[in-house]
This record gives structure tokens, sequence and C-alpha cells, in this order.
């Protein structure tokens, strides 16, 4: 799949920021689930495991598109 820039009302976007928006909308669902489920409890900073879980569904997610 080839990546090419998004032409969003004449503003043309990098694919990256889309796959970011995506990753941050992943992140919002895996946190409220790990709440539910009581795993923030167990971390010792929920601020730098919530980044760094998103870094990791972010890299997912670019590697999941790459050619």
């Amino acid at each position: 799949m080839k990546l090419y820039e998004i032409n969003l009302f004449g503003v043309y976007v990098a694919p990256i920021a889309v796959l970011m928006v995506l990753a941050w909308a992943v992140l919002i669902g895996l946190r409220r689930l790990a709440v539910r489920a009581g795993v923030l409890r167990y971390v010792w900073h929920p601020a730098l495991f919530a980044l760094a879980i998103y870094v990791i569904v972010l890299s997912f997610l670019v590697l999941a598109t790459s050619p």
C-alpha cells in the first residue's frame, strides 16, 4: 500500500498524522478497557504507561500500512 498525502479541505495532511489520530482513538478504547479491568492500579505511572501503549499502537499501525 502506497501512502500519499491526504487533501483535507485544501490542506495536504501527511499520512502519519492520520495514523496518529487513529492510534489515539485506539488508545482511548484500550485505556477505558484498562480502567475497567483495574490494570492502571498496578502501574507505577499511568500517564507514562499510556504514552508507551500509544507508541506501541502507532508503531504497529505504521508497520501494518508500510509496503
